[in-house]
């Protein structure tokens, strides 16, 4: 079968094989075909290397498909069912997830450095990207990491459920809370920053401002939602003007930089949240002085895949869709072939795309 591959972190393309094959299943996994998958700029920090992972690696973590074959132990889904991936699935026994933070499970990520989900043409082991590997027709993951979605749900749609909508929407319902009536801003303007913006609407934020410093993407933020947008020297002047210089209660920083954190930080308020959505590298510091951690009142926040719990959210996230309330189509920029993902990969890194998602055959 086809499948994206790469030797090892720092590169900018992957190889594109026709010789992979899927490991398993085991009694507790389920073989899907993938329909779908997305092309996110986690995929690019698995190719350069800020993302760590097993080599070679099957490269892709977003995505839905179609049920072909169960372990004998599963029960939740069957042949035909259509399902949408968890990069992080639950174990639902570690004490994580006992106590409602599934997001923050680790079993199944642990078990994805040591656990070859495919197997090369000269019988060479591969890994999966977080233990998935989507961007291959078919792939093998735990029973957990299949969360079952009405049939009449597009795949691409599908897919980004299992990314971009769960962390970025995520983000604003399940971290933040963010209340009606309130002031956001949201550094970052991707798919994952386009969905925070999308879930602040739909909570009822009062203002949304908006700030990348690609102005191309501004007209977009605000077909998303957005009710103001800057570059990052333009965003004091505006939260001095939406906010009467007090700043902004919820501040989502959503590319995964130390000077964008620190950013997001001045644009929130005294005692406002300021919550990290983008994933950084380990060696990119953020610093913060003891005296602003305690007498600013901020509070920093991890939202690591947006505090979703799939089996609860992926419905949730649908009946919105279903109601007018999440754009999902105009998410995706491109929808492309398995033969382009080079292609997508350094429109990406231009800035040029939103989401580009993968159909197979």
């Amino acid at each position: 079968m086809r499948a994206a591959v790469i030797q090892g972190a720092g590169v900018k393309e992957v190889e594109l094989r026709d010789d992979a094959t899927t490991v398993g299943p085991d009694p507790a996994e389920v073989k899907v075909r993938i329909r779908a998958t997305g092309v996110c700029h986690s995929d690019l920090s698995i190719l350069n290397g800020t993302l760590p992972n097993s080599y070679p690696a099957v490269v892709g973590h977003e995505a839905a498909g179609e049920v072909v074959e169960v372990g004998e132990h599963v029960t939740n889904v069957a042949p035909g069912d259509h399902v949408v991936i968890s990069w992080t699935p639950a174990c639902g026994l570690c004490p994580d997830c006992v106590a409602g933070r599934p997001f923050l499970c680790v079993k199944y990520i642990i078990e994805g450095y040591t656990k070859p989900r495919f197997r090369l043409g000269d019988d060479t082991p591969a890994y999966g990207m977080a233990g998935c590997g989507t961007w291959a027709e078919e792939m093998v993951v735990p029973w957990e990491a299949c969360i079952k979605v009405a049939d009449d749900v597009p795949y691409e749609y599908a897919a980004l459920l299992g990314c971009g909508i769960s962390t970025g929407v995520g983000a604003v319902f399940n971290t933040a809370r963010v209340r009606p009536g309130t002031a956001v801003a949201v550094v970052g303007c991707g798919g994952v920053g386009l969905s925070v913006i999308q879930g602040a609407r739909a909570a009822g934020a009062a203002s949304i401002l908006a700030i990348d410093p690609l102005e191309s993407k501004h007209e977009i933020a605000k077909r998303f939602g957005a009710t103001h947008t800057a570059t990052p020297d333009g965003a004091d002047e505006l939260r001095n003007l939406l906010t009467g210089g007090q700043g902004f209660d919820y501040a989502f920083e959503v590319v995964g930089r130390s000077t964008t954190i620190r950013a997001a930080w001045q644009l929130a308020r005294r005692g406002g949240d300021v919550i990290v959505v983008g994933a950084g590298a380990a060696d990119d510091n953020v610093q913060f002085n003891a005296f602003e951690l305690l007498f600013d009142g901020k509070n920093l926040r991890s939202s690591l895949y947006g505090g979703s719990d799939l089996r609860r959210d992926v419905p949730r996230f649908v009946d919105l869709w279903r109601a007018g309330r999440l754009d999902l189509e105009s998410l995706i920029t491109r929808r492309i072939r398995f033969e382009d993902l080079n292609d997508a990969i350094a429109t990406l890194e231009r800035g040029d795309a939103i989401r580009q998602v993968v159909l197979f055959d």
